[in-house]
């Protein structure tokens, strides 16, 4: 369905993916992804040439799109998320931000426009169902649509929607957990319990994340029935991410335990690594709704990165970081491919 050789798909991580990490990835055989959150219809075009000028091998790009919940005022919590903020944008040596913008991200339909003029070889989406015009005019470009759930129900109803595939997210994995049809914590299931559930639950082909770093984990999803799999951390954790050193190096030092689920960073849940500016923010006990959270922190984390101060960084990862033990994603993929059934 996807033109690429082996059942493996790069995690899509909004805002350290790279086009150096897709490239290897899709250039192995796999299906290198490129998280879009945040990006305007020009920034995505320009990242699908970018990706195209790298490797001529089949890509996605994954969209977020928006919750009914999402509040309707941006500004709503505003003073004291930003006073609870303020000795973190101290430490970098920056100004908290007095104003909030008309509008904190694209609207999403320009994004998806976006996306489907540049025609990569699937779209992958979060938090929600794509509308049926959404999925006929992918689908009219011959573009694969693939949505992800984090429950037995999401899948069900992403097939319902016209999806291609299903991404099956354990409460496992890095980084935000992108639950749409009740709230977070109310949709934690690990891999092992979700992935065979949504293979008997759907007729599409199943993709399981959450959890997999190794050959391991890939024989292990195999034998849950998924298709595929999708990995995150492990590619997270190499040099051609564009997370930083102090950011992988926190990855490859991970305990087994060693992650949390916390909604200070971004004002919705997601898995990392405890630091300094998640427990300045939870002590506080004043995070703002997303988006405008992840507004609000985002000054703070640009000049943190620039600085490598890992203290004060989103540190995404998932429980399987203390699997993460190489820095190049080549020998990640090999790992991984390793773990793939032979065909019969």
């Amino acid at each position: 369905m996807l033109g690429i050789e082996h059942p493996i798909v790069l995690g899509p991580f909004g805002g350290l993916s790279s086009v150096e990490l897709v490239a290897v990835v899709s250039e192995a055989g796999g299906l290198g992804s490129y998280g879009l959150y945040g990006y305007s219809a020009d920034r995505i075009a320009d990242t699908a040439r970018a990706i195209r000028a790298a490797t001529d091998r089949p890509f996605a790009l994954n969209v977020w799109l928006p919750l009914e919940t999402d509040p309707g005022a941006p500004a709503a919590g505003f003073d004291r998320a930003a006073r609870a903020v303020a000795p973190l944008y101290a430490a970098v040596g920056a100004a908290v931000p007095t104003a909030v913008p008309d509008a904190l991200l694209p609207p999403v339909q320009e994004q998806w426009d976006a996306v489907v003029e540049a025609a990569p070889a699937a779209v992958s989406c979060v938090y929600g169902v794509p509308t049926a015009d959404m999925v006929s005019r992918a689908h009219a470009r011959g573009i694969a649509v693939v949505g992800t759930a984090t429950t037995v129900a999401e899948a069900v109803a992403l097939e319902g929607g016209g999806v291609d595939a299903v991404v099956a997210t354990g409460f496992e994995a890095a980084g935000h957990r992108v639950s749409f049809l009740r709230g977070a914590e109310q949709s934690l299931v690990g891999s092992m319990a979700l992935v065979p559930q949504v293979v008997d639950a759907v007729a599409v082909p199943v993709i399981a994340a959450g959890g997999i770093a190794d050959r391991r984990g890939v024989a292990a999803a195999s034998a849950l029935g998924a298709a595929g799999v999708q990995v995150g951390t492990a590619f997270l954790s190499t040099r051609q991410s564009a997370a930083s050193e102090s950011h992988r190096r926190s990855i490859r030092s991970a305990s087994a335990d060693g992650t949390v689920l916390t909604r200070a960073m971004s004002g919705r849940l997601a898995r990392g690594i405890p630091n300094h500016a998640v427990e300045e923010i939870e002590a506080a006990g004043a995070i703002a709704p997303f988006p405008l959270q992840n507004w609000l922190t985002g000054g703070f984390r640009a000049a943190a990165a620039q600085q490598d101060r890992g203290d004060l960084l989103s540190l995404w990862a998932g429980q399987a970081a203390p699997l993460a033990r190489e820095d190049d994603a080549r020998r990640v993929f090999d790992e991984l491919l390793a773990g793939v059934p032979a065909r019969s």
